[in-house]
């Protein structure tokens, strides 16, 4: 199953009938628990289990939860931290991560408690229930709800968060489905791209420079941009290891990649998806001043489409 997904807001909505959210910088999960044992699987369905392991000790019974996990760098949550944790598919690497980078799962919304579906029941509803369950130690979190919504927005502006989510508080849970009883506002412009070919760093024989990233449409993978800030160290490393095993020989671009750019590129298969931070497109379509975040892991080029 897929979580339901919010809608991009163009006005932060007032009033009593919505509640409003901090967004947080993380990994949306859906959390199966069922005798004492929990499994998470990605956006995309893919179990995530063994990648979190401070996750394992469930405080709660039977249950499917909505939440997201986090990473927090001096305070704050960070996307660019979490994503070292998100391909690991080795438990005992996992481990060895959990100790440096800790997450913490911060659950808004629960779906079933024991053998009861709680999705078609109101969101008001659904969040009381969620709250008798007391999810409060180190690990499991539910993060509080505010009435007024561009109070936090500009809160959550002033403390470098993300931004904030809406939800209108007689919804029913529609699992993937992209709603507008739910709306997101972002301080900052982050998209996710799908890279189709990389470069080496100016002067460099082995060090990644950039990825020439792309947007996948009905007419196939339109050339977006080339991304070179935010890529260095140990985030360089992990994208060459990623992009080395996907390989091709010609472009997967639909449209033409201008020389400057294609000039001493490495093709790729068009598999990986990235999160990427710009000032938006320009009007030829191609994002302004962009910032690799890191890889998205929970993400499929088929759910940019």
């Amino acid at each position: 199953m897929r979580p339901m997904l919010a809608t991009r807001g163009t006005r932060v909505p007032a009033g009593d009938e919505w509640q409003h959210e901090v967004k947080w910088d993380g990994m949306r999960v859906l959390v199966d628990v069922r005798r004492g044992a929990a499994r998470l699987f990605s956006r995309n369905e893919n179990d995530a289990t063994v990648s979190f392991p401070e996750l394992a000790d469930v405080p709660t019974d039977d249950a499917l939860l909505d939440g997201e996990v986090v990473a927090f760098a001096d305070g704050t949550p960070s996307f660019a931290v979490l994503a070292e944790r998100m391909h690991v598919s080795r438990a005992d690497r996992a481990h060895r991560l959990a100790e440096r980078i800790p997450v913490t799962l911060l659950v808004f919304d629960l779906l079933r408690l024991g053998e009861r579906d709680l999705m078609d029941q109101s969101l008001s509803a659904r969040r009381e229930i969620l709250e008798g369950l007391d999810l409060n130690d180190d690990r499991w979190q539910t993060p509080p709800v505010y009435a007024d919504g561009p109070m936090l927005f500009d809160a959550t502006y002033q403390q470098g968060l993300e931004g904030i989510v809406s939800k209108r508080l007689s919804s029913r849970y529609r699992p993937g489905l992209r709603s507008k009883d739910w709306l997101k506002f972002a301080h900052r412009r982050r998209e996710s791209y799908v890279v189709g070919g990389w470069r080496l760093e100016t002067d460099s024989r082995d060090r990644l420079g950039a990825v020439l990233v792309g947007q996948p449409t009905a007419d196939g993978l339109l050339y977006r941009g080339r991304v070179g800030s935010g890529i260095a160290g140990r985030k360089a490393a992990v994208l060459r290891e990623l992009l080395a095993r996907l390989t091709r020989d010609s472009t997967p671009f639909a449209d033409e990649v201008p020389r400057l750019d294609a000039v001493g590129a490495t093709w790729v298969e068009p598999v990986l998806v990235v999160d990427v931070e710009s000032l938006g497109p320009s009007a030829q379509g191609r994002i302004r001043q962009p910032s690799y975040v890191g890889t998205r892991a929970d993400l499929t080029p088929e759910d940019l489409t």
